[in-house]
């Protein structure tokens, strides 16, 4: 039997990401037209890792960078959004072993500044963390929502990277 891959293993494995692809028919009703990127596991961690303490980014927010650097119409939303959580489990693997710089995932909020329940700790865990860094998380129904996120957004993301000859 094979041995399960550890957080950071799947993290590590770019399996030949990114790719820049066109949207095709299927897709074209959801997306629009034009091009989408799929990110490289390490490359979404690499902008989760940009945003300094007391600061604030989106999943939405790192798509748009992601589409920008790749010069593409837009990111795909289920592979960063997996990869994302990839990067926030292996962060909590290599804090668990002692290592203090960690990619800060909890500063990495779904739409709307809402905590990501996946993610190691859960709204709790977040909320202690992002508590201490001088943000106020608010419960609405089963929601935490960092209370006005939009003032913390950080601007590290962009403006775009030249990657890969793409201008």
């Amino acid at each position: 039997m094979a041995k399960k891959k550890t957080w950071r293993e799947k993290l590590d494995n770019d399996k030949g990401l990114s790719r820049v692809v066109e949207v095709d028919e299927r897709m074209s009703s959801r997306w629009g037209a034009g091009t989408f990127v799929i990110p490289a596991p390490r490359e979404v961690d690499e902008l989760m890792r940009a945003v300094p303490e007391g600061k604030l980014t989106t999943i939405n927010h790192l798509r748009e960078t992601l589409a920008t650097r790749h010069a593409a119409t837009i990111a795909c939303p289920i592979t960063t959004g997996m990869f994302a959580r990839i990067a926030a489990e292996a962060a909590a693997e290599d804090e668990k072993d002692g290592r203090i710089d960690i990619t800060p995932y909890w500063r990495t909020l779904k739409t709307g500044g809402e905590v990501n329940p996946k993610y190691p700790g859960g709204c709790e865990g977040q909320r202690e963390r992002l508590e201490a860094e001088g943000h106020v998380v608010v419960q609405k129904g089963k929601r935490c929502i960092v209370q006005d996120h939009e003032k913390s957004l950080a601007e590290v993301l962009g403006p775009a990277k030249k990657k890969r000859g793409v201008s």
